[in-house]
């Protein structure tokens, strides 16, 4: 092996950062066999020194000075988050010649493109794998091995928290609250769990596939989100009811209309290969014209598992540095229109409570009929509730997400029906 070195600056000593650090420093000599340089860890920024206690971590490699030290190192790993200072940092190494490795999917969400842009400009690398799926490598699959083929539509489950909170609901039958409570003592959500349940973690996964997939500058803004807060044990109950697990997923596709991304809870048929995934594991089933059905899965956060991925990253960058070469370009070429959200069309299912009496369903059908909904499908159930009402189930063909919520309100509004519990989803393949 040439006796090359690779300088590595760490921004960030939190859990992943910690593991990377271990990785580097516990696999050193392997890693330098593959990368065919040293890989030597030579700073770590932090906001306090002293409240750094990490065997793998040399204390004499911590700083608090940032941006000095993106302007000095071969490849800056950005583990910070966050939008900024996150994005100065990223930027400050691209313009002063470093390669850039990074977890932060809220950044490249928001500001991908730009910092694509720097690094094909100033000449160096700009790596992300773990922003996307922890552990699972679907990045790279995404840029590189997939580059030859035109990708239709990307499916994932890329939030380990919702999943798991959805599992417990599904497979034990408990509550969207208790089942929260259970995911934070165990470390599986964060204290302030938004970002989590809302839908904003997977939306930023949603628009960095997106981009990678239809090479369509695809930012946060342009994705619908609709979160997992308001799913309830009735809901579950229903999906199980018609055999169908309720997911949470990110949906990015293409079609003669253009481009759509979104985030929301979908009624998935039990067999369905995503309906399976339990617990906090994530999955993306990727369909592409020539490949066929592809499927990635595997741990989607963690310390270790993320860290995996960012150590592969560097790995890789330290390759193309020590070669004196660059991985392939990210490039945005397609002026493909996004289509506004409320546009898109899906089949649902609409949850009624009803009053068990003559014409309740003959007023409901007007209504659909009225907004030019389809019908699939519809299930009065037998249970009375407190006060005597039925719930009834309508199953639609597909219908713009806009005309649906209008007739909800229609119905909602309408005297002698009752009231829309819940709408959703419902996914037939």
């Amino acid at each position: 092996m040439a006796e090359k070195t690779v300088k590595v600056a760490l921004l960030g000593a939190g859990t992943v950062g910690s593991q990377t650090a271990r990785l580097l420093v516990e696999q050193a000599d392997e890693l330098a066999r593959r990368a065919g340089a040293r890989i030597e860890l030579t700073g770590v920024a932090v906001l306090d020194p002293n409240e750094v206690n990490d065997p793998w971590i040399d204390k004499s490699l911590l700083t608090t000075e940032t941006l000095d030290l993106t302007t000095r190192a071969d490849i800056v790993v950005e583990l910070i988050g966050g939008i900024e200072p996150a994005r100065t940092f990223v930027l400050s190494a691209l313009n002063h010649g470093a390669s850039v490795v990074t977890a932060n999917k809220a950044l490249l969400a928001q500001h991908g493109p730009e910092l694509y842009e720097a690094a094909e400009k100033n000449g160096v690398d700009i790596y992300f794998e773990a922003a996307v799926g922890g552990a699972i490598p679907i990045v790279r699959p995404l840029r590189e091995s997939m580059v030859g083929d035109r990708i239709n539509r990307i499916m994932g489950i890329v939030n380990g928290t919702t999943n798991y909170i959805l599992d417990e609901m599904t497979t034990k039958g408990l509550a969207f609250d208790t089942v929260l409570k259970d995911a934070q003592a165990k470390g599986f959500a964060e204290a302030d769990p938004t970002a989590d349940i809302g839908g904003f973690d997977a939306a930023a996964k949603a628009a960095i596939m997106a981009v990678l997939a239809f090479h369509r500058d695809v930012r946060m803004d342009d994705v619908n989100i609709e979160g997992i807060e308001h799913v309830t044990e009735s809901d579950i109950a229903a999906a199980r009811a018609m055999n169908r697990i309720i997911k949470l997923l990110a949906v990015v596709e293409r079609s003669e209309q253009g481009i759509t991304a979104g985030v929301y809870p979908v009624m998935l048929p039990e067999n369905h290969q995503l309906a399976k995934v339990s617990g906090s594991f994530n999955a993306v089933f990727v369909e592409g014209e020539a490949s066929d059905d592809l499927m990635f899965y595997g741990r989607g956060a963690g310390g270790a598992p993320t860290a995996s991925a960012v150590a592969g990253d560097i790995v890789t960058v330290a390759r193309h540095r020590a070669a004196g070469s660059t991985g392939p370009l990210i490039p945005l070429y397609s002026n493909e229109p996004i289509v506004d959200a409320s546009e898109v069309e899906s089949s649902y299912m609409m949850r009624l409570s009803v009053a068990d009496a003559v014409g309740v369903l003959a007023r409901v059908s007007d209504i659909f009929a009225k907004h030019n909904i389809s019908i699939r499908a519809v299930q009065q159930r037998p249970e009375e509730d407190e006060n005597g009402n039925h719930e009834l189930w309508i199953t639609t063909h597909n219908v713009a997400d806009r005309v649906i919520r209008e007739t909800a309100e229609e119905v909602s509004n309408a005297k002698s029906i009752g009231s829309v519990l819940s709408i959703m989803r419902v996914f037939e393949d």
